[in-house]
Order: C-alpha cells, then structure tokens, then sequence
C-alpha cells in the first residue's frame, strides 16, 4: 500500500471530526504518527521502515535512472538531457546505499533552523536512524538512513527541493 500525500489529507479530514488527539498508522512499509498539538493543527511524523533502493552500478548493463529519463524524453520528442546530473539525481557508487526521499519536497539536514544536523560527513548510522527531514505540506516527514553505515556523501543543501526518489545521500554500508 503505498501513502500518497492526499490519502493523509484525508486522514486528517476524518480525524478533525472525531474527539482522537493521535493516532499512529504502521505498515511493512512505514509507520506515521498523528497528533494533534494543543492549538488543533496536526503534526506529522514519518518514518519508512522499506528497505533502501539500492540500484546496481551501470558496468553491470542494468537500466539507470539516467537512461529512464533519457527514454521518456526521447519518447516524448524532447532531446535526451546531455547537462551533469541536477541535485538529488545520482550516479551509482559502488559500496554505498543511497538514501532516497520517500515523496517530493523539501530537504533539511536539521531538526529545527540553528539546531544541528541529524547527520554530518562520517556520522555512524543505523538502520533506523533519522538522517533527515523532508517536508511536504506543511508536513515533516522524518527519513531514516534504512541501513547501518558511515555517511558517505549528502547530496543536497539544506532547504534545497528533493523530487520523490531523489537520493538525498550515500551511506558505505557495514559488513
């Protein structure tokens, strides 16, 4: 089952009539909690339990995301983009587990503005550590690093868009 940002619009919708100040919404998939802070405006947070897409490096002859993109232009007569890769589209590494944003929106490395990063530059993760936040709607939606590892690459700056499958960041996985 996958969660668009309209089906938690209409959660909300339902919610605001009833008398619940949260609820919390779990699947193999991710887990979203409600709550209801003491004005009435719902908070929202995120967490994607998936494991991480990790894409196979293309010395290995698979598709990647590049030559996708290129298809789907070529096929709707536009030119196959020849510009470097814009920010949050990759190149897989090999040895490294890209991070990738959940739905669009916007990237931040920070809990609140003046706090420090959830993750710098050879921060030491596990799987279910809050590496980010992306904001959609008003909403924040914590993304967590999927794997356990050392921060590699961020690929984004701070408050900078993130599309749906961007990949925000590279951790070297621990074997």
């Amino acid at each position: 089952m996958d969660l668009t940002s309209d089906d938690v619009r209409d959660i909300l919708q339902l919610l605001d009539g009833l008398p619940y100040r949260e609820l919390t919404l779990e699947t193999a998939s991710f887990r979203l909690s409600l709550r209801r802070d003491a004005d009435g405006a719902w908070t929202q947070s995120m967490q994607v339990l998936a494991e991480p897409n990790v894409l196979p490096s293309a010395t290995d002859g698979a598709v990647t995301d590049g030559a996708v993109a290129a298809a789907r232009s070529t096929a709707a007569g536009a030119a196959a983009p020849s510009a470097p890769a814009a920010a949050g589209e990759s190149v897989p590494v090999d040895g490294l587990v890209e991070v990738r944003a959940p739905l669009l929106g916007t990237f931040y490395r920070a809990p609140r503005p003046g706090a420090p990063p959830f993750v710098t530059l050879g921060s030491e993760v596990a799987p279910d550590t809050v590496v980010c936040i992306i904001e959609t709607m008003k909403l924040m939606n914590s993304v967590t690093a999927g794997v356990g590892g050392t921060v590699a690459e961020i690929l984004l700056d701070n408050a900078q868009f993130a599309a749906q499958g961007a990949v925000l960041m590279r951790v070297r996985e621990q074997r």
